[in-house]
């Protein structure tokens, strides 16, 4: 191999994150509807049928699959299939900040305007039930935050006595904020909830 050919190969390449390739990738968006002229937010329940996180509070989503031309697409078409409504009652979708989470997945949320003529039916496959938040409650409560430690934990035929230090290297650690909201007798946590926070963080400063 000569170095004009690796000078070639990277010449003009875009970066990545490292391993991205084999990320899982989901979209998810986050509907906002005007009821008696106050912005609402929609969540749905899991469905207790799921395998994943039955019963948690999430926004509409999935999976990216291949026949989608974008994540933006993925977000769409979940969401109507899971609220059982049309493409378009979904207007103004916008991309919020993409999260990589610690498990190797990628999330790219959207923010769209649910118009109040659509006639929400749910996929009880995937979803029990929907209810609405006033966008108020989000901006004038913070939410909870706790911390979520991770160990490192080496498999048995791990080659530690490869490594400077073996038994006593000393592994790197960190701890991950969680975020809950408490609204009435709902529990909103996790991705959901730090979703939450960037949206209302981003319109703080419009008041």
């Amino acid at each position: 191999m000569e170095i004009e050919h690796i000078k070639r190969k990277f010449h003009n390449r875009t970066p990545r994150v490292l391993g991205s390739n084999e990320f899982y990738r989901f979209s998810v968006l986050l509907p906002l509807v005007e009821i008696d002229d106050e912005i609402h937010i929609l969540f749905e329940v899991r469905s207790e049928k799921l395998r994943r996180q039955p019963g948690d509070i999430c926004f509409p989503g999935g999976k990216v699959d291949k026949e989608d031309k974008t994540e933006q697409h993925t977000a769409i078409r979940e969401t109507c299939e899971e609220l059982g409504i049309k493409e378009e009652h979904l207007s103004d979708i916008y991309p919020m900040d993409y999260i990589v989470s610690s498990f190797g997945t990628f999330i790219f949320p959207y923010l769209a305007v649910l118009e109040k003529k659509a006639d929400i039916k749910p996929n009880p496959a995937e979803v029990a039930e929907t209810f609405t938040v006033p966008l108020s409650f989000f901006m004038n409560n913070e939410p909870n935050v706790y911390k979520v430690g991770f160990t490192i934990e080496p498999e048995e035929d791990f080659p530690i006595d490869l490594i400077a230090g073996g038994e006593n290297y000393n592994w790197q650690t960190r701890k991950l904020d969680e975020y809950f909201y408490f609204y009435e007798d709902r529990v909103i946590w996790g991705l959901t909830a730090k979703i939450l926070k960037h949206f209302t963080d981003e319109i703080s400063d419009m008041n």
